[in-house]
């Protein structure tokens, strides 16, 4: 399950990684991430285990899976093929939001004192890799709340994690954490947009832009956007469907979306008024044409 589970509220303490696992936060009993490749992270655990994790609250620097021995120190590289780095990836690449619990350790101010807790949901804005603290290659993932105003803060400044060590944040890393309301709520709107409609899509055309053909590699996987060919909401209040939903390049999107690119109903795309050749299609994906009809009448005066 992605994005939040029933019955569970943020701050929602689990003695064990049992009781988590029996309420739907964090399945595994043992392993850190839960999630795959292909259908994302559904969670994560942070609770220490590696030394070059970062924990600022609302923001977290997570080291993937991978790479250690008995000792908990870093013996070997660390593999964007291993299923829980790889559902990181994905939950980047697709804007998907991934479960935090955390555990208590003392290596940060934000854990619990004892047992774990469910601290709400996080998106993965970048990642890339480094040479950690013992010298081996690892793999590290930045997530940041959704919710900047989380129970979270409120635990903190309650005392709930007196004792633990102070983390000095730096501007960036506290600008970081405190999005404004407006643009929290653009995040989320934007995830609940990137649904299986959009993701259905995507793996029909491969991640290759319909328009110019590109597909984006990245370490990982491979990149593109759904772009809905009717706009979402008033006043225009086209359908989420696949048949409203075009694979695209983020440049073809954004020119797509402002007007500069269009398409006729034999599915020629005309880019500045130039015609540019077809719009490549799948046997899948059956385009509604009344979709494309309407975004044409948007800008054709434009």
């Amino acid at each position: 399950m992605i994005g939040e589970v029933p019955n569970t509220k943020v701050g929602q303490e689990f003695v064990s990684r049992r009781l988590a696992h029996e309420a739907g936060v964090h399945r595994p009993l043992q392993a850190g991430i839960c999630g795959t490749k292909k259908n994302g992270a559904e969670s994560i655990v942070v609770s220490g285990g590696y030394k070059d994790d970062e924990d600022y609250g609302d923001v977290i620097v997570y080291t993937g899976h991978g790479g250690q021995d008995s000792s908990g120190s870093q013996a070997s590289d660390q593999s964007l093929d291993d299923a829980g780095n790889a559902a990181l990836v994905t939950s980047y690449l697709e804007g998907l939001p991934v479960r935090v619990l955390r555990g208590a350790h003392r290596g940060s101010r934000w854990a619990p004192v004892h047992g774990y807790r469910y601290d709400g949901l996080f998106r993965v804005t970048s990642y890339g890799s480094k040479l950690g603290i013992d010298g081996f290659l690892i793999w590290q993932f930045r997530l940041e709340e959704y919710d900047g105003a989380s129970a979270l803060k409120s635990l903190v400044q309650d005392g709930y994690t007196e004792d633990r060590a102070p983390v000095d944040r730096s501007p960036e890393q506290l600008s970081a954490g405190n999005q404004s309301p407006k643009r929290v709520a653009t995040t989320v709107q934007r995830i609940v947009r990137n649904s299986a409609v959009k993701r259905q899509v995507k793996g029909w055309h491969d991640n290759c832009c319909q328009i110019c053909g590109l597909r984006i590699e990245v370490p990982g996987g491979s990149y593109s956007e759904g772009a809905h060919i009717q706009a979402l909401g008033s006043p225009h209040n086209g359908p989420d469907t696949t048949g409203n939903v075009l694979c695209l390049c983020p440049n073809c999107h954004v020119m797509f979306d402002a007007g500069a690119i269009m398409i006729r109903d034999d599915l020629t795309v005309v880019r500045g008024g130039i015609e540019g050749g077809t719009l490549r299609t799948q046997p899948q994906h059956t385009l509604d044409m009344e979709c494309v009809r309407q975004h044409r009448e948007r800008w054709r005066h434009a």
